[in-house]
């Protein structure tokens, strides 16, 4: 499905990042894989692919990172933006910098890595820019009100974008995962985990497999008339 071609994708070295980025190899397509920091043993048997480490809060770092990507493979045709991280506190609590750095990876990082890769985009025959939002931008959730605006934030600018770049064949659409099964929510005691399955319609967590499946779908010809849409992916919590 996705032979021939190449592919960034942000947050890559674990969780949902990798296994979008092995379901893409799995299909054919070229990867550089991008994170902020790779363990040692970091291991990817999947494909042609390189790794690229960089902190998407910063402009110019994220820039060299991918002019150091167009060298390698000349090309980008589809990008993940799916770098984020998540620092939960009532707002009471919450203290400035815990808000600055979610926003800053998780929607100033969207722009930054977008921005960088756009024009290489372009000239792709049929560009695709996928960006990982969260049902929690959809319906909010106490204590997280940093991670629920910038997950919103994601969802204005995928539409927006979606806007701009239609009439140059790039399609851009957004991924909202629910609860997935990760080593985050493996740490939920049962408690926990009882009361989320409380929420959710299917009666069950999701896997990162089924995030990247929605992604290869976005990624590949057959959604090739689809674009500014947010697909929820979450067992139903979001149904309306």
């Amino acid at each position: 499905m996705l032979k021939g071609k190449m592919c960034v994708v942000t947050g890559a070295a674990r969780g949902i990042g990798y296994e979008i980025a092995k379901v893409f190899a799995d299909n054919g397509a070229e990867l550089a894989l991008v994170d902020m920091a790779f363990d040692e043993d970091f291991h990817f048997p999947y494909g042609e692919y390189r790794k690229y480490t960089t902190d998407v809060r910063d402009f110019e770092k994220v820039n060299e990172t991918i002019n150091s990507i167009l060298e390698d493979f000349k090309r980008i045709d589809i990008l993940v933006n799916n770098a984020g991280i998540t620092k939960d506190n009532l707002i009471l609590r919450m203290k400035p910098e815990e808000w600055n750095n979610v926003i800053n990876v998780n929607l100033n990082g969207v722009f930054n890595v977008t921005k960088a890769c756009v024009k290489s985009i372009l000239k792709s025959e049929a560009g695709s820019i996928i960006n990982i939002s969260s049902v929690i931008g959809l319906m909010g959730n106490a204590g997280q009100s940093n991670y629920a605006a910038s997950k919103a934030g994601v969802i204005g600018f995928t539409r927006s974008l979606a806007k701009e770049l239609a009439g140059k064949n790039v399609r851009v659409n957004a991924v909202a995962p629910g609860f997935i099964r990760t080593a985050m929510t493996d740490k939920l005691n049962e408690k926990q985990q009882e009361a989320i399955m409380g929420n959710i319609p299917l009666g069950k967590m999701g896997t990162p497999e089924d995030i990247a499946n929605v992604c290869l779908f976005f990624a590949s010809s057959q959604s090739s008339y689809v674009t500014g849409q947010v697909i929820g992916v979450d067992g139903g919590m979001t149904m309306y």
